[in-house]
């Protein structure tokens, strides 16, 4: 028995509902049923066994029953966000050897371009229907792919297994108090793992999950009366619902979030607005997830005056081994993780995340940014998260992005984009100067600025440096 047939088993003729999306509840058995349907689809797609199958996918029922249908039928399905471009999906797609593209109707015209670009013959997918049949077990150990967001590079595809799905279901399960009671809504799109990994933890634990195809207020305020128990936001997200006093109109019991760093003034607004909410912080990425956890416990320590704790993601989670590599004075180096529940684990038996890290007296992490966001600015290190976190403290700042950009005298320096509180009233820049310098040492503050309508972010809500690079770099030329 593995992953697989335990999520199979518990659903197997259940009367309850599973999946809760647009249009409307899907049962355990239907779910089981049309799972069996996938894998008869996928089978006859033909190809080579264990071959990815690239998907172009939203969150609904019939998403998740072709997940479960191709591990079932040994091609693990590749969902792929399908509001990216021809030429951003044409890497992935190429890389995968299919000889199909599977998409759902409303993506067909990106989908076609792909073809095009890549000789992969486009399927169309239609409602899957209810097999009486059970799914045939897996015979192989990946269930379905995820990529990399690919923010800095060509997205990575990721595979998991049955026994990393088993052993994230144990940990998160736990971690986010979900069982057969539970109904999870995720904000976050299909092929995420924010929006894919603790709605499959649910789905595993006999609980349900309410997905959305793309988030909006109307899906928002319909959680109420779909009964949600636990929510996933990312930051963009809350930060809307916050503006619009609409956060607490969900009687959840516990309020994920993650995905991208968020900063300690939206969290102590969070705090505020739900009072009698649970909230945790996953901390993770997508070859390895969750890395740390900010638990309810730890919320309340900050509500009751340690709000230090909010400039941190938490600490390592029950079983996970984390170290900082190479540590400068301040303590901040690479973040080295391995777990069983880890999707990726290098040579050296260790995850080498890529983000830059220190860890306190208790074990709390406190993250400084990408290792390859860091700036040497005349010889000093400068973490551009470390002065983001300063901007959005200031009340006429709703969100900033830093970026290193080349020097002559100094190597590098730094240009703050910073998104204005109120459009009609644009903070001065020689006041943001003298914000940050009175927080954080000369080196650190900003040599450009520019104020932006919005900050360009990735579909997983992160922002998008080497864009902001590139426009500085524009307008400098």
């Amino acid at each position: 028995m593995g992953w697989f047939d335990d999520v199979i088993g518990i659903h197997t003729g259940s009367a309850r509902p599973v999946v809760i999306d647009a249009a409307g509840p899907v049962t355990g058995a239907e779910l089981v049923g049309r799972a069996a349907s996938a894998a008869e689809l996928v089978a006859g797609l033909g190809g080579t066994p264990d071959t990815p199958l690239p998907a172009l996918l939203t969150s609904n029922a019939d998403a998740y029953a072709l997940l479960l249908g191709g591990a079932a039928a040994g091609r693990p399905v590749a969902p792929l966000g399908p509001r990216l471009t021809a030429a951003e999906l044409a890497g992935p797609v190429r890389a995968s050897g299919s000889e199909v593209l599977l998409t759902e109707p409303a993506w067909r015209e990106v989908a076609d371009a792909v073809g095009r670009e890549t000789g992969v013959r486009v399927m169309p997918l239609g409602r899957l229907r209810a097999s009486a049949a059970a799914p045939p077990a897996p015979t192989g150990r990946v269930m379905f792919h995820l990529h990399t967001s690919g923010t800095t590079g060509a997205a990575r595809r990721v595979a998991f297994t049955q026994e990393v799905l088993a052993a994230r279901t144990a940990l998160s399960s736990k971690l986010l108090e979900l069982g057969p009671d539970s109904r999870y809504a995720a904000g976050s799109p299909i092929h995420h793992i924010g929006g894919l990994g603790n709605a499959l933890v649910a789905v595993s634990v006999g609980g349900a999950v309410l997905p959305t195809a793309r988030f909006t207020f109307e899906w928002w305020r319909g959680l109420r009366a779909a009964g949600a128990t636990h929510c996933l936001l990312v930051p963009t997200m809350i930060e809307m619902l916050l503006a619009e006093g609409e956060l607490d109109a969900v009687p959840m019991r516990m309020l994920v979030y993650g995905a991208s760093p968020i900063s300690p003034d939206t969290l102590r607004r969070m705090l505020a607005t739900l009072p009698g909410v649970r909230l945790v912080n996953m901390f993770g990425q997508t070859e390895g997830s969750p890395i740390t956890c900010l638990t309810p416990a730890d919320h309340v320590r900050a509500a009751a005056g340690e709000e230090r704790l909010l400039a941190t993601v938490g600490r390592a989670v029950p079983g996970l081994r984390l170290r900082i590599e190479d540590p400068d004075d301040d303590g901040v180096g690479e973040v080295l993780v391995a777990a069983g529940h880890l999707a990726v684990h290098g040579e050296d038996g260790w995850l080498h995340t890529g983000d830059l890290g220190a860890l306190d007296d208790e074990g709390y992490l406190r993250l400084a940014g990408r290792r390859h966001d860091m700036v040497v600015r005349g010889g000093e290190n400068v973490y551009p998260l470390e002065v983001e976190h300063v901007l959005a403290d200031h009340p006429d700042v709703a969100a900033a992005g830093v970026v290193g950009v080349p020097d002559q005298r100094l190597g590098e320096t730094l240009v703050a984009f910073v998104v204005a509180a109120e459009r009609a009233h644009p903070p001065d820049h020689d006041e943001l100067r003298r914000f940050v310098r009175a927080r954080l040492a000369g080196f650190k503050v900003p040599a450009y600025w520019y104020v932006v309508d919005e900050l360009p972010l990735s579909h997983a809500g992160k922002v998008m440096r080497a864009a902001l690079r590139d426009r500085h770099l524009a307008a400098e030329s």
